[in-house]
């Protein structure tokens, strides 16, 4: 488990610098990565469906990249986007593709449905995210 925290911790900040963001927030970024990967191991590990893994991964992550947002003065997206990477399933859809090529479409359909619903979950959760911290600040706002 520590190794896959550092692992994710590293690529979230490798791919922060691949999208330049600025030093001082790189940190920021892998923490963020390597807590959403943490809660997606953990409900992995306790039998959850990946893209339910996914969907509460995204929806923390976004939630953790507002409160950065706000603290740090920064746009959420800088720690969002990094912070998603982990949880993005790259290797499933080449997967995908590699047995589309070899023409085992039963499989290649499988794992390319399953690589949609985990993308799908991850924008739902960062969606869902959003809309709530917009009810929180009109609820908030004076009248």
């Amino acid at each position: 488990m520590i190794q896959q925290l550092i692992t994710s911790f590293i690529a979230t900040g490798a791919f922060g610098i691949i999208f330049n963001i600025p030093r001082k927030k790189l940190l920021l970024c892998g923490l963020v990565g390597m807590i959403g990967w943490f809660i997606y191991v953990l409900l992995i590990n306790s039998h959850a469906n990946a893209a339910v893994a996914s969907l509460v991964a995204a929806f923390v992550i976004a939630v953790i990249s507002q409160v950065f947002a706000k603290i740090y003065k920064a746009p959420i997206i800088i720690f969002s986007v990094s912070g998603i990477i982990p949880l993005v399933p790259g290797g499933m859809s080449y997967d995908a593709m590699r047995h589309f090529v070899a023409n085992d479409y039963n499989t290649a359909i499988q794992m390319a449905a399953k690589a949609f619903m985990i993308s799908g979950a991850i924008a739902i959760g960062i969606v869902f995210a959003e809309v709530i911290n917009q009810m929180i600040r009109k609820a908030k706002a004076p009248c």
